[in-house]
């Protein structure tokens, strides 16, 4: 009897998380039941001026995952779909909380898709109790020194004291 060799199922959940919330999280949680491996892969968007470097964000992402065996963190500086190829996955894990983010990833997706017709792209619709939240209003809301602890995990809670008001880390 022949055996078959089963593919290992890797998706990729890109972002610049910047920083992770626990929205992010929930779809990381989620998408890590779904997949062999899912790679959490950290970029910089050109449309945005970031908090945190890339390497900051990663190191955060690797603290908040680190319970979750097949999560993998990684930065990566190129198109998606070269990354994608280069790490064998096949799906893109986009979160969508709204008809806005939806008509947005939608353009991305049949890009990606246009430039490599291997690549499919699955939306998952973000928890209610999260749809409100960004990474961006994380961030006012912490630069105002307002509690942010409902929204992102300890550890980020810190750095963006450290990097905000200049607290210490510990």
């Amino acid at each position: 009897m022949e055996t078959v060799e089963k593919k290992e199922r890797i998706a990729v959940y890109p972002g610049s998380f910047d920083p992770v919330t626990l929205g992010h999280m929930d779809i990381i949680h989620r998408a890590a039941k779904q997949y062999d491996r899912l790679i959490v892969a950290v970029l910089n968007n050109t449309s945005k001026s970031p908090l945190f470097t890339i390497e900051e964000r990663a190191d955060l992402l690797r603290q908040a995952t680190a319970d979750i065996p097949n999560v993998e963190v990684d930065v990566f500086r190129d198109l998606l779909v070269n990354y994608m190829d280069q790490k064998q996955a096949q799906v893109a894990v986009r979160g969508v909380r709204s008809v806005t983010d939806f008509e947005y990833e939608l353009q991305i997706a049949t890009t990606n898709r246009k430039l490599n017709e291997n690549v499919e792209t699955i939306f998952m619709m973000t928890n209610p109790l999260y749809s409100y939240l960004s990474s961006s209003v994380v961030k006012e809301i912490a630069r105002f020194d307002g509690d942010v602890s409902e929204l992102v995990t300890p550890e980020v809670r810190l750095a963006l004291k450290a990097k905000l008001h200049g607290e210490s880390s510990q």
